[in-house]
């Protein structure tokens, strides 16, 4: 039996290093280039018992595909 080994994709294999640039980029937009006012202030309406459901609809669009990827037959 030949067996496949899996490697990391090149994206997985460096994905901290890809948040910490993602943040450094937000932060860096934030400080020397202000969005609109009313883009934050538009985003800050849509909240339910004080959580943004922009944020949560995010988190949930980056939970998803680790959910659905889990072997429960382990």
């Amino acid at each position: 039996m030949e067996s496949k080994k899996e490697s990391i994709s090149f994206f997985k294999k460096y994905l901290t290093l890809w948040v910490f640039i993602c943040m450094i980029i937000g932060i860096l937009i934030s400080k020397f280039l202000p969005i609109i006012p009313i883009i934050p202030n538009t985003l800050n309406k849509f909240e339910y018992a004080n959580v943004s459901i922009p944020i949560a609809i995010l988190i949930w669009l980056m939970i998803y595909p680790m959910m659905v990827s889990v072997d429960f037959k382990a």
